[in-house]
């Protein structure tokens, strides 16, 4: 067993749960949304893209865009969140909710993928 391979794998995976977690609930109820969880969320994302920069196969490049599109969707949600709770004062409406959300849902979007190019390439590799 390659313990990079683990640690790799193991992020991957850690970081499409967490934006699940994060997505899951009513889409415009902040209360069913924590701040916490969208922010590891993005700490293990960006972990992840950084273990996919050393990778220069053509997976690792489609890996690497798919990490990079969900860091910037979720990375937006966290600046959405600060801009309306801290600078436009209006607070976390059903509106600014289900932006965040929505944001998030791109994410998890791009985290799938991720996760499916992951498995589809370990299952090409036992052959």
């Amino acid at each position: 067993m390659n313990a990079e391979k683990v640690v790799f794998s193991f992020f991957i995976v850690l970081a499409l749960t967490l934006n699940f977690g994060f997505f899951m609930g009513e889409l415009d109820d902040f209360r069913h949304h924590n701040i916490y969880e969208l922010f590891a969320t993005i700490f293990v994302n960006l972990i992840a893209m950084g273990l996919k920069l050393g990778d220069r196969t053509q997976v690792g490049a489609v890996l690497l865009s798919t990490s990079i599109v969900a860091n910037l969707q979720l990375i937006a949600a966290a600046l959405v969140w600060g801009y309306v709770t801290q600078i436009s004062g209006t607070g976390l409406t059903t509106d600014n909710t289900s932006v965040i959300v929505s944001l998030s849902g791109g994410a998890l979007i791009a985290n799938v993928i991720s996760v499916v190019i992951l498995v589809s390439e370990t299952l090409m590799s036992r052959r």
